[in-house]
């Protein structure tokens, strides 16, 4: 692609994510997944929006309630966003706590604890929910919210015996996906109630990235390592998740563009930041039939998970908001040629030609694995979450051309 074609292209797309995210994926979820009747959303639904299961994802719960405020403030000012967002948020405060404080992972429809994890993801998105309904309401009660329940996540996972280990003391690692959530969920809860704590935490995530997880001789971001940051040379130390390397990749972008894309700190967070993602690229892109790729092995071992080679549909939205971010920091046109590249494919293979929303699961070549449109872990997050940060990074990088 040429520069000068560019302006057209960003233009046309820009558009496109936000007549889809209004006109399909949006609309979808209100009609089939809010459940008025308890609160909170459904996500269990099948390829023409049926309830297949009720149980209620509580990842969801905050994802979606998230998505709603995030699309009220930057996208359309619809009262239905916030009525929506208020619901999923409501229903976490009334029903997804536990009494020591941690949040649960299912839940039936009317808001009876079926399943708990070790993992704190459902508080750091509950956390965003507050944080970006806070944002669009300009109410000070959730953004205190927001900040207090960050707070608790440090003290789960700071704190020795809250959390449950992976591993038996055999094993000791640490995990890639808890380290790089926190850098985004403190920098949502810092717009709109900035601390030491979220600045600190920041700072340590990136920090660990750099010494523990990214390893130069593999030219990757491992998803698990140990405490001392050494390869544990296992299938599962081995691992490789491109995907999710890409998205930490344009969450550190959006933490250089904070402190200043060429000064200080702010260089130095965007030059490693688009490391990982030339790197995770080579790791993930599939050569062959296209689309980011689920698992590699560092030492090119195959990979064991069942879905290895599967191309799922979040990968490719990150794909998308971290070459978008990485044009933006740099202005190379490469980036926006590997924007053009896993654009395509998704809008080639993700979206549904009969009905809403996208399909999920697709095999390598690109065909359909199942059609339904959403489950525990797939519903309205990183579709519209990437038709919301790309309009929004295309608006900016015009803005400058």
């Amino acid at each position: 692609m040429k520069i000068e074609e560019s302006k057209q292209y960003l233009q046309d797309w820009g558009a496109k994510y936000r007549k889809d995210l209004l006109d399909n994926i949006l609309p979808f979820w209100m009609i089939n997944g809010m459940d008025w009747k308890h609160g909170g959303i459904y996500t269990c639904l099948d390829r023409v929006g049926n309830l297949m299961d009720s149980t209620k994802s509580v990842w969801f719960q905050g994802r979606a309630g998230f998505i709603f405020s995030y699309a009220y403030n930057n996208i359309e000012k619809n009262p239905e966003f916030l009525k929506a967002s208020k619901s999923c948020i409501d229903f976490i405060e009334k029903y997804c706590f536990d009494t020591d404080g941690r949040m649960y992972f299912e839940v039936t429809a009317d808001g009876k604890p079926l399943r708990k994890r070790r993992y704190v993801f459902s508080e750091c998105f509950a956390i965003i929910a507050m944080a970006e309904y806070a944002k669009a309401t300009d109410d000070k009660k959730y953004a205190t919210k927001s900040l207090n329940l960050f707070k608790d996540v440090l003290r789960f996972i700071d704190t020795p015996g809250i959390l449950e280990p992976k591993y038996l003391p055999e094993q000791k690692a640490i995990g890639h996906s808890i380290t790089m959530i926190l850098i985004n969920t403190a920098a949502i809860v810092r717009s709109v109630m900035p601390d030491s704590v979220l600045e600190k935490r920041i700072d340590g995530s990136v920090d660990m990235l750099r010494k523990y997880f990214i390893h130069p001789e593999y030219k990757a971001l491992l998803e698990m390592v140990t405490p001392e940051g050494e390869v544990i040379d296992t299938i599962n130390g081995r691992v490789i998740n491109p995907g999710h390397c890409i998205e930490t990749a344009w969450f550190l972008l959006e933490e250089a563009k904070h402190r200043g894309w060429e000064s200080g700190k702010g260089k130095e967070i965007k030059d490693m930041a688009l490391q990982i993602l030339d790197w995770s690229w080579e790791w993930g892109w599939d050569e062959e039939f296209g689309g980011i790729i689920n698992f590699r092995d560092c030492k090119g071992f195959p990979a064991q998970d069942y879905s290895q080679d599967m191309k799922f549909w979040w990968p490719q939205t990150e794909g998308i908001i971290a070459a978008l971010y990485a044009f933006e920091a740099t202005g190379d046109i490469k980036y926006l040629e590997m924007h053009k590249k896993v654009n395509d494919w998704a809008y080639k293979y993700l979206p549904d030609p009969e009905f809403p929303e996208w399909f999920g699961y697709l095999h390598r070549d690109g065909s359909v694995a199942q059609p339904a449109k959403g489950n525990i872990f797939k519903g309205p997050f990183h579709i519209p979450r990437m038709m919301i940060k790309s309009s929004l990074l295309i608006r900016n990088i015009l803005e400058k051309q």
